[in-house]
């Protein structure tokens, strides 16, 4: 199989005149980013049946870099846009990208919501555990001990394991990689848009600026390498007592259902309606 190169995704979905990217050195987002271009390339979708979605924060800038339609919303509101645009033309296929504090944090509500509902929406979730944007506050994701400028000795509150939520609320597809983890991401992303209903794809991202240099780690193979410390394959998580997995964080897919998407019930209850009226053609 011939492998398209970075160059050729670039040329291919980027607005040329929008680069260079707002991105730090090291920043897992690009990384992520490619995926998700290279899955929607390995598909064959069109560009112009795609709109991408976004709210606030660093990763929330990438529809104004893609050649396609988007929006950039406001802090938390991504997915409530989403269902507008999914509700007003099933046809189009939507993808949301967020960033953790974006969807767990001021978006929390929405983000459960959706999933409860099964909004037919793919999210490519940016999880780097911190508010890389606004000053470096610790994320709602932030591991204990973990350190920002609203935690300076440490993040002592529990975190949201994003992952687990998406399942508990009724995900269709739930996946988590990190950044490091390139086929699986681009192929768990192939996945979630082939998917009907709601798709998750979480990624841990390197924030070398922001959350890297507040925790001894100011580069992204530092970063990468402490992934690598940090991550339980999901097989091998299952064979782990609890004890042996405080402070990790497994990855692999949590979820992969076929229950109806929003757009399939919200035309079934379109259909009931007219007939319990009586306005049946």
């Amino acid at each position: 199989m011939y492998l398209k190169s970075a160059y050729e995704i670039r040329d291919k979905y980027l607005r040329k005149d929008m680069l260079p990217t707002i991105f730090c050195p090291g920043c897992g987002i690009g990384s992520a980013l490619q995926y998700t271009l290279r899955a929607i390339d390995d598909l064959g979708l069109n560009p112009d049946e795609i709109v991408w979605v976004s709210g606030i924060g660093c990763s929330s800038r990438v529809p104004g870099f893609v050649n396609f339609d988007g929006l950039h919303t406001t802090h938390g509101r991504a997915l409530a846009f989403a269902t507008g645009i999914k509700l007003a033309n099933p046809d189009l296929k939507i993808i949301a990208f967020m960033g953790d504090g974006d969807a767990a944090a001021i978006g929390g509500n929405h983000f459960i919501h959706a999933i409860r509902r099964n909004l037919d929406v793919t999210v490519i979730l940016i999880n780097n555990f911190t508010y890389g944007m606004t000053g470096g506050q610790v994320a709602p994701t932030a591991l204990k001990g973990l350190r920002g400028t609203t935690a300076p000795y440490g993040q002592f509150e529990n975190p949201f394991d994003i992952a687990d939520l998406a399942v508990s609320a009724g995900a269709n597809y739930v996946a988590r990689w990190s950044v490091f983890n390139y086929l699986q991401g681009i192929n768990s992303i192939k996945k979630a848009l082939n998917k009907e209903g709601f798709s998750l794809v979480e990624f841990l991202s390197p924030c070398p600026i922001s959350f890297g240099r507040r925790n001894r780690m100011k580069t992204a193979p530092e970063l990468l390498r402490w992934y690598q410390k940090i991550t339980i394959p999901l097989a091998k998580a299952k064979k782990m007592p609890p004890e042996e997995l405080e402070g990790k964080i497994v990855i692999g897919e949590f979820a992969d259902r076929d229950r109806p998407g929003l757009v399939r019930e919200y035309e079934a209850y379109k259909r009931r309606a007219k007939k319990m009226m009586g306005w049946e053609e």
